[in-house]
């Protein structure tokens, strides 16, 4: 019998080495290609599904008295507007009494 195994890996430093992988697009064309022959095919999204992001991002969680709590409800109700509407009016009539 020999001395080295024949299935042994060699773990020194000088054997183990990585080698870079040609990443050119005419590889990569050909190589997706190959793929698509063999029914490989791309999973990745064409297009971002679902609901369009919101301009209105900013949340305010502002703890109020249960008395204005109501009065902004009522008036958003009364108005047919979100809540959050009724304050960004009240804080531009804030801004424009001050100068801001």
């Amino acid at each position: 019998m020999s001395e080295k195994n024949p299935f042994g890996i060699s773990i020194s430093p000088a054997k183990l080495r990585s080698k870079a992988k040609d990443s050119s697009p005419q590889t990569v064309a050909r190589s997706d290609e190959a793929a698509e022959k063999h029914g490989f095919v791309d999973r990745d999204a064409k297009k971002r599904r679902g609901r369009k992001p919101s301009p209105r991002t900013g949340q305010v969680h502002a703890k109020v008295m249960p008395d204005v709590a109501q009065d902004i409800a009522a008036e958003a109700k009364y108005r047919g507007v979100q809540q959050g509407v009724v304050i960004e009016e009240a804080w531009a009539l804030y801004k424009a009494e001050k100068g801001l």
